[in-house]
């Protein structure tokens, strides 16, 4: 329930973002904010809208079952949400919700790469995530950690060449509803598999 959740937002972006006219203006979202508007880009930033709005409602919710708290991760995505959205609907220039997935996604991967060097154990993340499930050697929990790095890097290289190089951004909002999802998975499939044999249980 709670990764629905956490989807969400991303649905709703989605919807607004294939069923707004590019060139109206004077969408109701968009007067709701007071944006004046884009040329030829206000399906962005209508779903801009929807999305901030979305993400607002869905994290308050958790914020409220979740005992008034959530997590670090959560409050990432909440604040860069809110912070590019915010300047994306106040100069009207999709740019920089372009930018929000290019910059979430480097800074979970340097998170991964440098949380090592400060915690007292020197454990990397993945092996606090997975560490009941796999037995990996401290250099293999190390490779492990690198390699979920380069899952993070891939995504924003990809955002940046969907966002502002492949065709001058078209397929930008596909990729960001349906094709980073389908990386990440395809990207821990083929990690998983690489690692069946280290699995403590055949469970």
């Amino acid at each position: 329930m709670k990764a629905l959740l956490d989807y969400l937002p991303l649905i709703i972006f989605f919807y607004f973002y294939k069923t707004t006219d590019p060139k109206d203006s004077h969408h109701p979202l968009l007067e709701l904010v007071g944006s004046a508007g884009n040329t030829d880009q206000n399906h962005i930033l209508v779903a801009t809208c929807a999305l901030l709005i979305s993400t607002l409602v869905v994290y308050g919710c958790l914020f409220f079952f979740q005992k008034f708290k959530l997590e670090k991760m959560q409050w990432f995505i909440v604040v860069m949400s809110v912070v590019f959205g915010g300047i994306t609907l106040v100069f009207s220039d999709v740019t920089y919700i372009k930018m929000k997935a290019v910059i979430i996604n480097v800074g979970i991967g340097i998170g991964f790469l440098v949380t090592p060097l400060f915690n007292k154990e020197r454990m990397p993340i993945i092996q606090k995530l997975l560490g009941s499930l796999l037995e990996l050697s401290p250099q293999g929990w190390m490779r492990l950690n690198w390699a979920w790095c380069g899952q993070f890097f891939l995504l924003a290289a990809l955002h940046f060449f969907f966002g502002f190089v492949f065709m001058q951004g078209k397929y930008w909002g596909e990729f960001t509803a349906f094709g980073d999802i389908i990386v990440s998975i395809s990207y821990l499939a083929v990690i998983l598999f690489c690692l069946r044999k280290y699995f403590k249980t055949t469970d």
